[in-house]
This record gives C-alpha cells, sequence and structure tokens, in this order.
C-alpha cells in the first residue's frame, strides 16, 4: 500500500470531501459561500431576463440554474437553515439586478386589488416556480448527500426532484403550433398554409400566424386590440371562414403574447415605431405572398394602429376594415368616467362613486391601476344585447379559456406572457395615445374605409367613431351597423364579415388603381 506525503496533490475526491467537511470546520466560510453563490445567481439572471424568463429557451436555463444553484448549496451548507437563506439572498438579489425593468409585473408589489395580485403571480410567482421552488427541492437533495456520504441517501428526495424537474421541463419545451386548414372532408387542405412563423420588424423579432386555403387568395391582416391584447387563437376560430378565401394573418404585436420578449428595450417601443412596424409587415405579406396590396383589419387599439398605418402609407392596402373604432382615446376615457360616476349615483353605490371621484377625470395617474378598475365596470354600462348565435357556440366549443390562452398557438411561457403583455405593453403604449384625436389629426385617409359599426357599443365610443366617420374624407367610405354587436364587431360578427368581404369589400376595391 502507497500513502501519499504531506506535500502531494489531494485526489478528487478527497476535495470534495474537503467540500463537505466546511460547515462544520469552517462554518463562516461555509455559509459566505452559499450567499456568494446564491447572490451571483441572482444577479446574473436579473441581467439576462429582467422580466424572468420569458422564452422556453429562458425558462429552461432558468430551471437548470435553480437545480445547480440548490445542490451545490446543499452541499457546501447542509443545513435546514440553507433552505430559507439562500432563497432569500438570491431572491433579494434579482429584485436589485432588475431595476432597470418597469412595467406592473416587475414593480414593487401592489396587493390592495385584483390587477395587482394578478401582477404579482405573473411577475415573481411564474419565477418563483421556475427557480425557487426547484432550487429549494435541490437544496434538500444537496444536503442529504452531505449528511450522508458514505452512506445510504434516500432515494425519494432525488426521485422527486427528477421527476418533478423533468415534468416542468417537458411543459416547457412543448411546442405550440396552429392547426392545419382543414378541407370540407375534415382533413388538411393541400396547398394551404398554416403557420407559426418569426418577421423581423423594427428590429425586433415578432410573431405572426398565417392561415389559407390557397396562398394566392388576397391578405387579410388582423391588428388586434388593447394595447397589449394577443388575439392569436380567436382569429384562428372565429375567422376560420375567411380562410376560404383570404390569407388571413394574426399578429402578436411587439410585447404581446408570443412576442413579449421583444418588449424590451421599452424606450424604443413608441406609437411611431409600431405604426412603421405594420408597413413593414405588409411589405413582407407583399412580397411573400405576390400581393401588390393588402387588407388591413384593426380591432379596437388595433383600429387606431390601422388608421395611422393607413395614413402614412396607403399605396400599401386595397381598404381599411374599423372593428370597435377608436377616435380619441382621452376623449373616451373622460366619457367612460363620467358615466361610470353616473352609474354609481344612479345606484347609490356609494364605494364605486368614491373610487372614481379619488382617481379624477382621466388621463389617471395611477396607471395602469387605474384603468384597469374602470374597465371592469364596463359590463355595467353596455344595454343588453345578444350576439349571433354562431359566434357564442364556435367560442364556447373552442374552448379557449380566458384572453385565449389555452390555445395551442402559445407554450406554455407564452401562456403567461399573453396576460403580462397585456399588463406591461398597455403601461408602456397607452399613455402615449392621449394626445390622439382623428377628428382633427386624420381628416383624410387615401385609402376605401369601411367601418363596422356595432349598435351596442358603448356610447363613449361609438358617437366618437360616427362623428370621425361622418367627416371623413375617403375614396370611398362605407358604414354597415350591426344592432346585436358591441365592441368587438368583426369577431362577434365573423359570418356577416365574410360576406362583406366577399360580396361587398373586395368587389369594390380590389381593381382600383395601383
Amino acid at each position: 500500500m502507497t500513502t501519499q506525503g504531506r506535500n502531494e496533490p489531494a485526489t478528487a475526491s478527497q476535495t470534495f470531501r474537503t467540500g463537505f467537511r466546511l460547515h462544520r470546520s469552517r462554518p463562516g466560510i461555509a455559509v459566505g459561500g452559499v450567499v456568494v453563490l446564491a447572490a451571483l445567481g441572482g444577479v446574473l439572471l436579473a441581467l439576462a431576463f429582467p422580466r424572468g424568463p420569458v422564452t422556453s429557451g429562458q425558462a429552461l436555463v432558468t430551471l437548470a440554474a435553480a437545480l445547480v444553484t440548490g445542490l451545490l448549496s446543499g452541499l457546501i451548507l447542509p443545513s435546514r437553515w440553507t433552505w430559507l437563506l439562500v432563497p432569500l439572498v438570491h431572491a433579494a438579489a434579482f429584485e436589485l439586478g432588475r431595476l432597470s425593468a418597469s412595467g406592473p409585473t416587475v414593480d414593487l408589489p401592489r396587493l390592495d386589488s385584483a390587477y395587482g395580485l394578478l401582477a404579482l403571480g405573473l411577475g415573481r410567482g411564474v419565477y418563483a416556480l421556475l427557480f425557487l421552488l426547484p432550487m429549494v427541492l435541490a437544496v434538500a437533495v444537496g444536503s442529504g448527500i452531505a449528511r450522508h456520504r458514505g452512506g445510504r441517501v434516500p432515494r425519494w428526495p432525488p426521485a422527486l426532484l427528477t421527476l418533478g424537474s423533468a415534468a416542468l421541463a417537458a411543459g416547457i419545451a412543448w411546442p405550440a403550433r396552429t392547426p392545419p386548414v382543414l378541407g370540407a372532408d375534415g382533413r388538411p387542405l393541400p396547398g394551404s398554409v398554416a403557420e407559426l412563423t418569426t418577421v423581423r420588424l423594427g428590429g425586433q423579432d415578432q410573431t405572426v400566424m398565417i392561415r389559407g386555403a390557397s396562398p394566392k387568395n388576397p391578405v387579410l391582416l388582423y391588428l388586434s386590440g388593447g394595447p397589449g391584447q394577443s388575439d392569436l387563437p380567436f382569429v384562428r376560430v372565429l375567422l376560420d371562414d375567411l380562410t376560404r378565401d383570404f390569407v388571413v394573418v394574426g399578429w402578436d404585436q411587439r410585447g404581446t403574447g408570443k412576442s413579449y420578449a421583444a418588449l424590451d428595450p421599452a424606450s424604443t417601443l413608441t406609437l411611431d415605431r409600431a405604426v412603421a412596424d405594420v408597413g413593414e409587415l405588409a411589405e413582407y405579406l407583399r412580397g411573400r405572398f405576390g400581393q401588390p396590396k393588402i387588407y388591413l383589419l384593426g380591432e379596437s387599439w388595433g383600429s387606431t394602429l390601422g388608421v395611422l398605418a393607413a395614413q402614412r402609407r396607403p399605396e400599401l392596402y386595397h381598404a381599411l376594415i374599423g372593428s370597435g373604432q377608436m377616435v380619441s382615446q382621452r376623449e373616451t376615457d373622460r366619457r367612460l368616467y363620467r358615466d361610470v360616476l353616473a352609474l354609481a349615483v344612479r345606484t347609490g353605490d356609494e364605494k364605486l362613486a368614491a373610487t372614481m371621484r379619488a382617481y379624477g377625470e382621466p388621463p389617471y395617474a395611477d396607471t395602469p391601476y387605474a384603468n384597469a378598475f374602470v374597465m371592469g365596470q364596463y359590463e355595467r354600462l353596455y344595454r343588453p344585447y345578444t350576439p349571433p348565435t354562431a359566434y357564442l357556440e364556435r367560442g364556447t366549443r373552442a374552448n379557449l379559456g380566458p384572453w385565449g390562452i389555452l390555445g395551442s398557438e402559445y407554450t406554455l411561457i407564452e401562456k403567461v406572457n399573453v396576460l403580462r403583455g397585456l399588463m406591461d405593453m398597455f403601461t408602456v403604449m397607452y399613455p402615449q395615445l392621449q394626445e390622439l384625436d382623428f377628428r382633427r389629426d386624420v381628416p383624410r385617409l387615401d385609402v376605401p374605409v369601411y367601418l363596422l359599426d356595432g349598435a351596442a357599443e358603448l356610447t363613449a365610443r361609438r358617437d366618437l367613431a360616427l362623428e370621425w366617420f361622418s367627416a371623413l374624407q375617403a375614396p370611398l367610405k362605407r358604414r354597415f351597423t350591426f344592432g346585436n354587436a358591441g365592441h368587438s364587431v368583426a369577431l362577434e360578427q365573423f359570418q356577416a364579415l365574410h360576406r362583406l368581404l366577399r360580396e361587398t369589400i373586395v368587389p369594390e376595391t380590389s381593381g382600383r388603381p395601383e
């Protein structure tokens, strides 16, 4: 048998055993090492992912980092206090490292409203699930290995960690997809297009969904509402009939849904940039499908974006179709404020009246929390109406869940991003709309304009839309009023929209001079 001299290098196993003994021989070094490890990991992840993981790849990296941090921490300091120390230090370092990020999901938590609780869950709850919880479990496993070195390690903690991590990783990695366009026989239609693809717009990767029975059909680009809303599953389900005659394109605008990762740097997400993105996307679609122009359909905030895009580059569009048409966000908000306050007084709702008076007239200083509260009262302002049966049945049968998050178009992380985009992108873009008033700023458009008018729309929106449209100068303009429609006319009246496009709008506009 040979022996190792005093000055001979130690073996790897001896070095490992020495590391395990640190918590006994030099507890201060062990504690310091764990603190440094947890803090360094928090800062690095904050710098890399200031809003937490926003893509599947980032989520998998976060999960792997949690496991490594937890295992090493447990091996170095196998104490029950490590279970508390490591996540606290990591969380504090993570929050300090991302102070430059802003938005409801990353700002200081607010627990005074459902909106604030939702923001807390989306911004910190998701991170806790993907990092803090796996890390704590990994600490337990590492501690168990350290305590039982040379003996038998209990099997259930490593097995639980392995199975749980594998299941979570599989859920994260599960790909998104949009189903194929089907023919009359219920099978995928040969030659059709059904895809989710990434397009570079304004230097940022953004996702579009393209669906059509034939790539030779006219292109219809749908601009969703919000700002911050992702409508991809609703476009696929409710506008499916249109795919027989059009290439229907849904788009997750920068900072929303599948394009949430493109939100930062938020300082460059301006209204001007958003309008330019529409033009760049239209150019891409024209080139890809060999079309001289495309059709533009805007819903709510999308109708604002559509008007500005058509005003800037009318040569790109056969026609503009407005649904839930917005004209002046500030004036609409002020009228809605007065309507909600009047409702509170009329119904004797003193708490609601006091809240509205405390907010004062918009624009609200407490954006977006005040906006979220007021929007929650809109249903009480609508007059009763019944949307078409086809709309109710198709939406129910599709089972898309709240905000469409159950749609197959989203990965697990993107389902979270749908809600994060509603909050964070809204907070960036909404204040930029306050000075817009189409009655003053857009008296003329050099494209045909079609207004889908819901008679049950809130008067604070509808009256302004009718006033602007009545004075608007355009080569051609038509208004179609639906008694059983409110704000989302294009989606509620998808069957009527299909007929109008096929029988009226395309025949009137497709042959117009270039």
